[in-house]
């Protein structure tokens, strides 16, 4: 029994103290700005710099995941939809109604991360729809890649800011 105790006063099991969510967060905004619509965005500054297989290479992994988003949200988009939103409204009543930190934790990971989605699905449908390649595709996935660092950056920010509180509000008012 002392030994449980030890190991959660070492271990906080609270989601802003604990490093994993921290390490989780980067992680996950890390590689979502890595991994444009699905293709690693050092597949476009390969193209761009060797051209030749390596754009065609770049057009086809960018023809088939644009292909795989759209039919994605032809055939479930509003269900995910509807299912995202009812997920998301779960996490704000849990996490800023009744205080259940995890929920909170959850909701500033998730929110951030549709935006991302939605932007995903508007993106590929521009590709699509404008068949865009060569410098006109890079120019769109360098776009596409700018717009979800600076969610990344506003959701990581926030994200600091409202576990900052939480966990000086705790400290101060012991609970």
């Amino acid at each position: 029994m002392d030994w449980y105790r030890i190991v959660l006063e070492t271990i906080d099991m609270r989601s802003f103290s604990n490093l994993w969510f921290w390490i989780a967060l980067a992680v996950t905004w890390s590689s979502t700005s890595h991994w444009v619509l699905g293709v690693p965005f050092d597949m476009v500054a390969r193209a761009r710099r060797l051209g030749g297989q390596a754009h065609e290479d770049l057009e086809d992994m960018t023809r088939i995941n644009v292909n795989r988003i759209l039919f994605i949200a032809h055939e479930a988009g509003l269900w995910l939809v509807g299912i995202g939103c009812a997920v998301m409204t779960g996490l704000v009543l849990l996490g800023f109604l009744y205080r259940v930190e995890l929920a909170q934790a959850l909701f500033l990971l998730g929110f951030p991360m549709m935006m991302v989605g939605v932007m995903s699905v508007f993106t590929a449908s521009s590709i699509q729809r404008n068949a865009l390649s060569g410098p006109d595709l890079w120019k769109k996935l360098t776009r596409h890649r700018l717009y979800t660092q600076m969610i990344g950056m506003l959701a990581i920010f926030v994200t600091a800011l409202w576990g900052m509180y939480q966990n000086m509000s705790i400290a101060v008012l012991g609970g």
